[in-house]
């Protein structure tokens, strides 16, 4: 795999860690009864806790 490959797949996990989270932010907070500018914040912070050096890491293969 080139190195270009290599960036496109660490982008792409990051850019649906991104999404995963934030989505599951938003929703938990919109469960949690807070208003759309919560729930907005509460996907942004869902975001900013994600642990990048596993998402930088090596995936295993088994």
């Amino acid at each position: 795999m080139s190195e270009s490959d290599d960036t496109a797949v660490l982008a792409e996990r990051v850019r649906e860690a991104c999404i995963d989270a934030a989505l599951a932010g938003y929703e938990d907070a919109a469960i949690a009864g807070l208003c759309h500018e919560g729930c907005w914040e509460a996907a942004i912070s869902a975001i900013r806790r994600l642990p990048v050096a596993a998402l930088t890491a090596e995936p295993d293969d088994g």
